[in-house]
């Protein structure tokens, strides 16, 4: 691994986006938040945050609350992507509070009002936050009903001038089919976006891919159960799939 001048590892990245999943704070439960996980997945953050980079952050909310789930089952969809949003901003709570306790600046920015508990989203200020090395952590979607965090991810990654989004699964990278029931799956070093829609891989949601295409944004997807696995990939090595433009 090689050094920069100050003495740190050097990284392939100075700004990006990291996208979890709520399901990966859940751990073994089946459901809320696992306290023991989310230090983890804390560490795991820290560690790159160590090296100097600049973190941005969305959490889903399907660990808590999944819109789309309580629609399907007759809810109105709208309150129901609202009640997933609220969910996110439950985890990331949590993660503020996971890594502030190991000594990491943090801000949660919501893009629904709720001073009490959070800023409210103005780019400018977010911008700032980042500058002055705070983890944002942007919560609550784009605000908005019938959008994914998927979505939020890539519209915040390109309003923060982030270089590239990286996406922590349970599995290391995109394959043509799930590799957990076919031992035969093929894994993907490098693929288009074109091509993941074409093949309709499941990646991110549609409007996620065309927004981060359009943008000529990079994606990486990684596996977060692999220990220091964030933080191998910034530093150029690890196991990997490069979405590209």
């Amino acid at each position: 691994m090689s050094e920069s001048e100050s003495g740190k590892p050097a990284t392939t990245y100075k700004r990006v986006m990291l996208k979890i999943s709520g399901e990966a704070l859940m751990g073994d439960q089946g459901y809320g938040l696992h306290p023991p996980t989310v230090e983890r997945v804390a560490r795991e953050i820290k560690a790159v945050h160590d090296m100097g980079v600049e973190i941005c952050m969305v959490i889903g909310g399907g660990n808590i609350f999944r819109g789309l789930a309580g629609s399907a089952q007759g809810m109105e969809r709208t309150t129901a992507d609202y009640m997933g949003m609220l969910a996110t901003v439950m985890n990331a709570l949590a993660m503020q509070s996971a890594l502030e306790g190991l000594g990491a600046y943090c801000r949660v920015i919501s893009a629904i009002r709720m001073d009490e508990v959070a800023e409210p989203y103005i780019r400018r200020r977010a911008v700032r936050h980042l500058e002055k090395k705070r983890i944002c952590i942007f919560a609550a979607g784009t605000g908005n009903p019938y959008f994914t965090t998927d979505t939020a991810a890539a519209l915040r990654a390109n309003e923060m001038a982030c270089e590239a989004i990286l996406m922590g699964k349970n599995v290391d990278g995109i394959y043509d089919c799930d590799p957990k029931t076919n031992p035969d799956a093929k894994r993907y070093d490098e693929i288009t976006y074109d091509d993941v829609l074409r093949n309709n891989l499941k990646v991110m949601d549609a409007s996620a891919i065309a927004l981060t295409r359009d943008n000529m944004m990079p994606l990486l997807v990684f596996s977060l159960n692999e220990p220091g696995g964030f933080r191998g990939i910034m530093a150029g090595e690890g196991t990997y799939t490069r979405v590209i433009p």
